[in-house]
């Protein structure tokens, strides 16, 4: 090979080395106060480090490394591996598809949702393939309108034939997308699509009443949230400084963020956040900042249990307990951390089998930081709960110090049940 040529793709790898080291810095820089670091997580870190620094070596020198097999292989995978990243990558479209919904309107939402990443191809876009991935869904919604409906609640039917019908025929339905699609508008195409996604989900929302499986025995003692929630949290800054609103206005000292719960995934974690909120646990509680996460303070004095560490895999019916997911051989999560304003309880101070009582974190998802495939490096490792729907952009302007003034929860009043161990507490969510 030409010695220039030869030269600058060493330096390509070289700074490519050097984005990934960087990127194991920087997240491990996370506070050890989430209890994310471990000795044995240390030791995962410093095997992909070697296998990361044996990889340049190998590209840059035809030596070969005998002996170090046992080092390099394992975590070479680590590095290079690069599993089905096709993971939501909002919170919106995550909690859409944590739905535990009909089959016929999980299949409609998937053509529908197929669209969005056709949409973005540039200049000529396949307008051909969104036409049909709309009739598709809009003959399913009609040869399975049985189905779909029979799915729903007696007590919820007349709103789910309203929605049907919007659905079908409604301004923002299926008709109307499939019109602007012809109309070969982007923009149009675009709006209409959100809404028809939209209907899906209110939908499917009817569909799925209460959990869609049982619950271990040993945890039915446990608060639980058994559908969706929304809570909304006050933030006031501490220093005199003020927030600035997205689209301009008046600054203030304080905001507003809302966050949906999803206890269709998280049953235990999401029942013991409502709980806390409901009791006023995190009313005034200080927050901190890290480049990676805004987090609440411990308070690991609040409650005296431990919730197991809990985690729907993707393709399953129920959540794992006390057991992480290995992103490497392909488990991706229903809730994926991977996603800028997702919430999660820590670690608990005492075994990674557990999240905290009480300390939460919102995630500052940054793909920069990211490993290969554009996931977290902890992704599968925590309980995530619920997404930040409303004021997105107020999460990187928190400091540490400021604090939650006020949590109140919000949405429709259909009754969702947390139980208690000492009885049973009553809340309305969406």
């Amino acid at each position: 090979m030409d010695e220039p040529i030869s030269s600058l793709l060493r330096s390509f790898h070289f700074l490519k080395l050097i984005r990934v080291m960087q990127g194991l810095a920087s997240w491990r820089s996370f506070p050890t106060k989430l209890y994310i670091s471990t000795v044995g997580h240390g030791t995962e870190t410093v095997k992909t480090l070697i296998a990361a620094i044996l990889i340049f070596v190998q590209i840059s020198s035809p030596l070969c490394l005998i002996g170090w097999e046992f080092w390099s292989s394992p975590p070479a995978k680590a590095v290079l591996y690069s599993p089905d990243t096709k993971v939501p990558r909002t919170g919106e479209l995550a909690l859409r598809r944590a739905i535990p919904a009909n089959t016929n309107m999980k299949t409609i939402q998937a053509s529908l949702e197929d669209i969005s990443f056709l949409l973005r191809i540039p200049q000529r876009k396949p307008y051909g393939t969104m036409e049909g991935n709309v009739k598709k869904a809009l003959k399913i919604a009609k040869d399975e309108k049985d189905s779909i409906m029979g799915s729903i609640p007696a007590h919820l039917k007349e709103k789910g034939s309203t929605l049907y019908a919007s659905l079908i025929d409604g301004k923002g339905g299926l008709q109307t997308l499939i019109k602007y699609i012809k109309e070969q508008d982007p923009d149009k195409v675009s709006v209409g699509l959100a809404s028809s996604l939209d209907t899906v989900a209110e939908l499917e929302l009817l569909q799925a009443p209460g959990l869609s499986f049982l619950l271990p025995e040993q945890y039915l003692k446990y608060p639980r949230l058994t559908g969706r929630g929304t809570v909304e949290l006050t933030i006031e800054k501490s220093d005199g400084s003020t927030f600035s609103p997205e689209a301009g206005g008046e600054q203030r000292k304080t905001a507003t963020i809302q966050v949906v719960l999803d206890g269709y995934s998280a049953p235990l974690t999401a029942g013991n956040f409502t709980k806390l909120v409901i009791d006023g646990a995190y009313d005034g509680a200080r927050l901190s900042r890290t480049d990676q996460a805004v987090l609440t303070e411990n308070g690991l004095d609040k409650i005296g249990y431990n919730i197991p560490l809990e985690i729907m895999p993707s393709g399953q019916f129920e959540p794992l307990y006390r057991t992480t997911l290995s992103v490497q051989d392909g488990e991706l999560p229903v809730l994926p951390l991977s996603v800028y304003g997702a919430v999660a309880m820590a670690h608990s101070e005492d075994s990674e089998d557990y999240s905290a009582p009480y300390q939460f974190f919102f995630y500052l998802y940054d793909k920069r930081n990211a490993g290969l495939g554009g996931l977290s490096f902890d992704e599968g490792q925590f309980s995530v709960f619920g997404y930040t729907i409303v004021g997105r952009d107020i999460l990187p302007q928190i400091k540490t110090g400021d604090h939650m003034k006020d949590l109140k929860h919000l949405g429709r009043q259909e009754e969702v049940v947390v139980r208690c161990q000492a009885g049973e507490a009553r809340a309305g969510f969406a």
